[in-house]
């Protein structure tokens, strides 16, 4: 049986590792590389890095600082930031990374999803789709460059037509809870997955396992991704890599698994 993955979300900003809250006042918490190696001794079961600098900037991907962190990375790694091309994207792929996020080219040109998922395979080809709810429109809007762009799209109608074009997964990365680790928008979340089949991964928020175990008794098979959850630890918002161990990423998901067998007998 596939199982939900728990994901740590490593920002880069200026070359080191840094998390926001709601997209701004970046606080530097360490070096990407060390952390890496941190993760790597916890097993963990996925990394996203993404570089917040890149596109705002105008900036290519920084492929020395990829191919150091695919180098160093023993689990499966996502790296999205400043992509905006096919070229881009096989590049990084040879560097050695799984799958390449990309964002805001997503928006401006679906054939960049398109013609990436033709090249490299669609199970390589990642569509982040920054997020934030418009309470007087009674919708979830998408954003692009740190959230500072309105694109026009509502998150449902983007993220099928992302499906369509060949994403082999969609990140959705809530603005509003970006940070506050006040759990995940669990609405934001069902609607996502009414609307595609594809693998969706759902980022902002997570506070605590328990916010991850409500998300996936909620969604199923859905990869729960943190940023501030795994890199500070405490009320008092301490710098500490953590991570669950086996037993505990066992008990947020065995629930889900039980009542899957239930359903399905031969499920394994």
């Amino acid at each position: 049986m596939i199982r939900p993955r728990i994901i740590p979300c490593l920002l880069l900003h200026n070359g080191g590792l840094v998390k926001t809250v709601r997209f701004s006042n970046p606080k530097y918490v360490g070096d990407p590389i060390n952390a890496v190696r941190i993760f790597n001794e916890k097993e963990v079961d996925e990394l996203i890095v993404l570089d917040i600098d890149a596109t705002v900037q105008g900036k290519e991907p920084d492929y020395d600082l990829i191919r150091d962190l695919a180098s160093e990375c023993r689990m499966p790694l996502c790296y999205g930031g400043g992509v905006s091309s096919v070229r881009q994207v096989e590049r990084i792929i040879s560097l050695g990374v799984e799958k390449v996020a990309i964002s805001s080219a997503a928006v401006r040109d679906h054939a960049v999803i398109r013609e990436s998922a033709r090249v490299v395979g669609s199970q390589s080809v990642v569509v982040v789709l920054d997020v934030r709810e418009d309470r007087s429109r009674n919708l979830y809007g998408v954003w692009t460059h740190n959230g500072r762009v309105r694109t026009g799209w509502k998150v449902t109608d983007l993220a099928r037509r992302m499906a369509e074009c060949g994403a082999g997964e969609i990140v959705v990365n809530s603005i509003d809870r970006d940070g506050a680790m006040e759990g995940y928008d669990l609405a934001l979340a069902r609607l996502v997955r009414a609307a595609v089949d594809t693998p969706i991964t759902i980022l902002g928020g997570a506070g605590s396992l328990r916010d991850i175990g409500n998300l996936i008794a909620e969604i199923g098979i859905v990869g729960a991704a943190a940023g501030s959850l795994f890199v500070f630890k405490g009320p008092y918002r301490a710098v500490l890599i953590n991570y669950p161990s086996r037993i505990e990423k066992d008990a947020l998901v065995n629930d889900y698994i039980w009542s899957c067998s239930r359903c399905e007998p031969n499920a394994h």
